[in-house]
């Protein structure tokens, strides 16, 4: 699993024209899905990007998370995070999850998010997405198997 997370003052995601989800500050999070993950791992990383302490306290400290906010959360599916770019100029997308077995964690990590942060927007899975952020910090972090 591959998790992209910017920390956002606002974003949203638009399908066709149409807004499907849209967010006040909070965290934007990029969900790659790769062939060998599960729920036990969604969850780890759910956990990890749910403990974040990556907003300012009245000290200006990056020590408070989502929740001490009340920030909301967008979760994009993305499985171009699993580009392999190592050969050639064309990426290979060979460990990306199956798009069922993706989609499936994707829709688990979102019910998994709302049972904690009241406001969980979402993308459409497999749509082509049209996503506008302005990105506060700039304050952007990967989350992988690299680093969990």
């Amino acid at each position: 699993m591959r998790l992209l997370i910017q920390r956002v003052n606002h974003a949203q995601v638009a399908v066709d024209g149409n807004i499907c989800g849209k967010i006040g500050k909070g965290l934007l999070v990029f969900i790659g899905v790769g062939h060998e993950d599960t729920r036990q791992i969604a969850d780890k990383y759910l956990k990890k990007l749910l403990g974040l302490r990556i907003f300012e306290d009245e000290n200006g400290k990056t020590n408070l998370s989502l929740a001490d906010v009340k920030g909301e959360l967008l979760m994009i599916s993305q499985f171009t995070l699993y580009a392999d770019c190592k050969r050639g100029n064309r990426p290979g997308f060979t460990n990306a999850g199956a798009p069922d077995m993706a989609n499936e964690l994707y829709q688990y990590m979102i019910q998994e998010a709302r049972k904690q942060i009241p406001v969980v927007e979402e993308g459409i899975f497999g749509a082509d997405m049209k996503v506008s952020l302005e990105n506060d910090g700039p304050f952007t972090i990967i989350l992988d198997e690299a680093i969990m």
